[in-house]
Order: C-alpha cells, then sequence, then structure tokens
C-alpha cells in the first residue's frame, strides 16, 4: 500500500514549505474557495476553527484533504488580512507594545468524509513600534495578505519581543499539531 493522496486546500506558499519540513509533498494544490466571513459574535478560536474545516471539507478530492486557518486575535477581536496599507497600518498600531494571540487551525478530511482537527494557540508579543518602524514595516510589503498585517517570517520577527507557542503556527501551518493528524491518518512521517 502506497502513501495516502493528499490535496492542500491552500495556494499558500508557505503552507507547502512548511509541510515540506515534514518530509510531506502534497500530490495537489486546490485552494478552496469559500466565504471566509466571520459570524455575529463568533469568537477568535470558533473562527479559526471552522474555516480550517470548512477549507478541508470545500475542496473534492480522492484522497485527503489538508485545510488550515491562521487567525491575529486582539482580545476577542478577530483582525483582518490587511489587503491595503491602511489595514495594515491600523493592525500595526493596534499591536504595539502588547501582546496577541494567533490562532492556527488545521483540519484533515478523510476519504470517508470524517474530520480530524487540531488547534495551536500562540502568544506574540510585540515591542512598542515608532512610526518610522511602522512605515518602514508597510514599505517593505510583507504585510500584504496577511492575517493582523504582518509575517513573522520576516522583518516583522525583529519586532517580537517574545513569543509562547508555536512559531511555525504564527507562519500559517502549526507543524506538532499537522504532523499528528497526518501520523494518525496513516502518512509516513519520522
Amino acid at each position: 500500500m502506497g502513501t495516502p493522496h493528499l490535496t492542500l486546500a491552500s495556494a499558500s506558499p508557505r503552507r507547502r514549505e512548511l509541510l515540506a519540513r515534514l518530509g510531506i509533498a502534497p500530490d495537489a494544490i486546490a485552494p478552496a474557495d469559500i466565504d471566509e466571513t466571520p459570524t455575529k459574535g463568533e469568537l477568535p478560536r470558533d473562527y479559526a476553527r471552522r474555516m480550517a474545516r470548512e477549507k478541508a471539507l470545500a475542496v473534492p478530492a480522492a484522497g485527503f484533504v489538508l485545510g488550515g486557518d491562521t487567525v491575529v486575535a486582539a482580545g476577542r477581536r478577530i483582525l483582518p488580512k490587511a489587503e491595503n496599507e491602511s489595514t495594515a497600518r491600523h493592525c500595526l498600531e493596534l499591536l504595539s507594545g502588547r501582546r496577541h494571540r494567533v490562532l492556527s487551525a488545521v483540519a484533515l478530511a478523510h476519504p470517508d468524509g470524517t474530520v480530524r482537527e487540531k488547534l495551536s494557540e500562540t502568544i506574540v508579543r510585540f515591542k512598542r513600534f515608532s512610526d518610522s518602524e511602522i512605515a518602514a514595516y508597510l514599505a517593505g510589503g510583507e504585510w500584504h495578505g496577511k492575517a493582523g498585517g504582518y509575517a513573522i517570517q520576516g522583518t516583522a520577527e525583529g519586532l517580537v519581543e517574545w513569543i509562547h507557542g508555536s512559531h511555525s503556527g504564527v507562519m500559517g501551518l502549526p507543524l506538532y499539531e499537522t504532523r499528528l493528524l497526518l501520523k494518525a491518518a496513516g502518512f509516513p512521517l519520522g
């Protein structure tokens, strides 16, 4: 019996790179096309889990489908993916000098229709940003399309005072939790 077939329900090159760290290359890439709007009153943890599950279930595949979602939360507030500089600036100003949570959910849809999921919760504390630090970060463009307006794997990492939890989860795919799901499903992992 060969390795199970895996479809990644994401176009993120970062998620592919993280999967490669586990020795896994997806057989197919099929980004899930779903509505990612939080429901009224939805808490960040519930939202992250729902998005990962819905992404995994939205992609038709012959084998397993891996979906993931990463949410940056300030208290009960879900910060948006920054699609413009104004949104990124607002997120960075909000996160400046304070800690926040990054919730990274991963869901594995099995061929029999069942879904197993895991959630990683990481606390990140940024230094207090000066106006020039925010301007320099925005000028670099790493914020584009990133939850909370930052990418920890880039220059923002130099602005982090401390992190408690999963660095890979903040990047977009919690490797420990992903490994547990894949290993339980029969994927060959060390």
